[in-house]
């Protein structure tokens, strides 16, 4: 099923069709619960690598406890000095 889910995620992000919020909450939903039933190892990191959208929940899923363990270090600190600068530019307002 979380192979299934996460293909349809992968379809849904990159399609350029209209989709309905409720359409993609609903399989985000899904994907998510799945993925707490999950044991960690080689299928899913298989899994992981093969549909980035479906990497990126699961990382988010698991923020509190590993932080942005799947992002690649680099992407991670450009991302976290982005989001810094915003914060900074927002409280000079």
């Amino acid at each position: 099923m979380v192979v299934t889910l996460a293909q349809l995620l992968e379809h849904l992000e990159n399609s350029s069709a209209a989709l309905s919020a409720d359409q993609y909450r609903s399989v985000v939903r899904h994907l998510a619960e799945e993925f707490a039933n999950v044991e960690p190892g080689p299928e899913l990191d298989a899994v992981l690598k093969s549909f980035p959208a479906a990497a990126q929940l699961y990382e988010n899923e698991r923020y509190e406890q590993a932080g942005l363990c799947r992002s690649p270090l680099e992407l991670s600190l450009n991302t976290e000095q982005q989001a810094r600068s915003a914060l900074a530019r927002i409280a000079a307002l």
